[in-house]
């Protein structure tokens, strides 16, 4: 099968799916589609489906990531200020790691609005629908939404990293607390924490809780490198730690601090 022919067989598969969609006409336009398969992927809820479009669609999926280009993780520049970090500017799910930092919602199953633009949306889709159902494992077992500052772990699935730390950042409204620096902090840390235990090497994190949570810029990405910075004092299993940026603005913030 073409990446064409691969496609529509997944949009077809998850539009019969739902009676709601099972009369909905896929698109002649390549992006189009693309958008479509993307929106069925972040509403289906996390249940199971056949072993034949899991492998049609991790075939799928993995040549999409090889087309955007994969960013190998231990080529990059490390910072002037501590040869175990890093700044990077681009696209995490491109990125080859031990780890990327899923900034999550609490309830730590995907973000379920179409084609978001939210970090959580970007993972989930580029990973596949196995991300979902491992997550729903998870919370299943645990019982209770994931508190803030916390971090779980699953395989990466379709993407470039091996793993995926999803972690839950806090939410601002209004003025930034005492509090909700120290659940910042806690993010990395917990992160961090998780990392190493599992024996990995290299963790990336993106800018948690600076997007749809509000969290100032500035100062998150003060609390970001002063937690990490504390925690290789004491760590030797973590060798490079990826500060993953996507806006110009946030580069430039971590920038100052870092080189």
């Amino acid at each position: 099968m073409t990446q064409s022919e691969k496609r529509r067989y997944l949009i077809r598969e998850l539009l019969a799916e739902l009676p709601q969609t099972a009369k909905i006409e896929i698109p002649e336009n390549k992006e189009e589609q693309k958008r479509l398969l993307r929106s069925l992927m972040n509403i289906r809820p996390p249940r199971p489906i056949n072993d034949t479009f899991l492998k049609i669609q991790d075939e799928y999926l993995s040549e999409e990531v090889k087309e955007k280009g994969i960013v190998d993780g231990d080529a990059l520049t490390a910072s002037s200020r501590n040869p175990r970090m890093v700044l990077w500017k681009g696209d995490i799910t491109t990125l080859k790691a031990d780890a990327i930092v899923n900034a999550a919602n609490a309830a730590l199953r995907g973000c379920f609005v179409p084609c978001h633009s939210c970090v959580d949306n970007i993972i989930h889709s580029i990973s596949g629908i196995q991300l979902r159902l491992a997550c729903d494992e998870l919370m299943k077992k645990q019982g209770y939404e994931e508190p803030t500052g916390k971090a779980k772990i699953t395989p990466a699935f379709n993407l470039p990293s091996r793993y995926v730390i999803h972690t839950v950042g806090p939410i601002v409204s209004g003025r930034l607390t005492k509090k909700q620096c120290t659940e910042l902090a806690s993010c990395y840390r917990s992160c961090l924490e998780l990392a190493a235990k599992n024996n990995l090497k290299s963790i990336a994190f993106c800018c948690i809780s600076t997007g749809e949570f509000h969290f100032p810029q500035d100062k998150a990405a003060q609390i970001a490198v002063e937690t990490v910075t504390e925690f290789l004092k004491t760590d030797t299993q973590i060798e490079k730690v990826i500060f993953n940026v996507f806006k110009q603005e946030d580069y430039d913030i971590y920038r100052r601090i870092l080189m």
